[in-house]
């Protein structure tokens, strides 16, 4: 291990926190790049469950140094919660560190996010309506507060010229209550106070432990199918979940990443609204989600089940120059009699093979499906790759076959030990 960048090849939710946890356990640092508390890690350690939103998940191994990157965005009021959560639980944070750069979430962010949602009516995307989307808007506006100014002298003036623009907004255009400045104010210089020693530039930090050699882990939120230029547009979310985001929002060069990981299901989920070609609305899907415990980490929300879809690995190979793959939740599929894996696409007659830019395209897309006979057995138990079923190996050769990835671990469960080498 030296620079590993770990992302999701779906749609999010693909067991990554599982993988990180297992490389984590031999990183010297591991950062989180993009997003902000919408994305969730669910962690089993020791027997004990950690649901992880914004902090790295190597927060649970004592020599690490987890950062929370200049890509990220940052509500105060929740990343405190899950620092005290830890803390609580016997969790060493003093390895937390969070970039100057990082932009802030304030509530209007999360006012805004929530509007905007009940004003589109049907047409909503379905956030998760924390903020993230109008905190990165002010960004891209250049008009965001940064974790510099928030424990900065400077903090009282800017947030009033915030606040100011952004009552205007609230009240002339949502009708939304008016913020209070002072208690907004005397809430965020207490968070400031609490949060003030864990903050530098960890841009800075990261390059430093690359230069010594250091093993350092790009810890992924979400999946390539949510980046906000090459996902499913506009179901996507505001930031860049692919390997190229980590270069921005981790502050580093390209040519200092020395693998790049890709973690899938062995079948296809997503939250939310948004195209889904392989999509079960049936017994099968019923039988996915409850078999595989398909409830969003963050939001709850059960996701929407589908067989695995090729097409979508195949994008996420390209976009994120993926050098490995991992597949995980190969136990969910026992019991199917006759799985399908989606090799193609049919649209309008022609064969598609590349995944489509335009979502009005892709929603009629056909999969064109493969059939594999399945497994009765339950494989949670195996611990040694070659002891799998013959169709559970020939699955997965399948899938490595025809995406131009190798295929370098399979996942049988949500613990350690379930996931083995091949």
């Amino acid at each position: 291990m030296s620079v590993i960048a770990l992302v999701g090849a779906q749609w999010g939710d693909e067991g990554k926190g599982k993988i990180i946890d297992i490389m984590s356990a031999n990183a010297d640092v591991v950062v989180r790049a993009m997003g902000g508390d919408n994305a969730g890690h669910t962690v089993v350690v020791g027997g004990q469950t950690y649901k992880l939103h914004l902090i790295p998940s190597g927060i649970l191994y004592k020599n690490a140094i987890c950062v929370i990157g200049n890509g990220t965005v940052i509500n105060p009021k929740s990343l405190i919660a899950e620092m005290d959560s830890l803390i609580s639980r016997g969790i060493d944070i003093s390895g937390l560190r969070i970039d100057e750069r990082a932009h802030i979430i304030f509530p209007h962010h999360i006012i805004i996010d929530e509007m905007n949602e009940k004003l589109k009516g049907a047409g909503d995307i379905g956030t998760t309506k924390k903020g993230i989307g109008p905190c990165y808007m002010d960004k891209a506006e250049r008009t965001g507060l940064r974790i510099c100014d928030l424990i900065s002298g400077s903090f009282t003036d800017k947030l009033r010229v915030v606040v100011d623009a952004k009552n205007h907004i609230l009240s002339n255009l949502y009708g939304a209550s008016l913020l209070d400045f002072d208690a907004l104010l005397n809430q965020y210089k207490a968070y400031a106070d609490r949060l003030r020693g864990y903050v530098c530039d960890t841009s800075a930090l990261v390059y430093n432990a690359i230069k010594q050699n250091k093993r350092v882990l790009l810890e992924g939120a979400q999946g390539a199918l949510l980046d906000l230029d090459l996902g499913t547009y506009p179901y996507v979310t505001s930031s860049h979940p692919t390997t190229g985001g980590f270069c921005v929002g981790a502050g580093i060069g390209p040519t200092l990443i020395d693998e790049c990981i890709g973690i899938s299901k062995a079948y296809t989920t997503r939250v939310g609204k948004g195209p889904f070609p392989t999509e079960l609305d049936d017994e099968i899907g019923n039988y996915i989600r409850e078999n595989g415990l398909e409830f969003g980490t963050t939001t709850g929300r059960p996701r929407r089940c589908g067989w695995l879809d090729l097409v979508i690995l195949r994008f996420a190979v390209r976009i994120n120059g993926l050098t490995q793959l991992v597949v995980n939740k190969l136990d969910t599929l026992s019991g199917i009699d006759i799985l399908k894996i989606c090799v193609d696409y049919e649209c309008d007659g022609k064969l598609l093979s590349d995944f489509p830019s335009n979502i009005e395209k892709l929603q009629y897309c056909k999969p064109i499906y493969k059939e594999f006979k399945g497994w009765k057995q339950d494989i949670s138990g195996v611990r040694n790759y070659d002891d799998l079923p013959n169709e559970t190996k020939t699955y997965v050769s399948f899938i490595e076959e025809n995406i131009g990835c190798r295929i370098t671990m399979a996942g049988v469960g949500s613990k350690r030990e379930q996931s083995l080498n091949r």
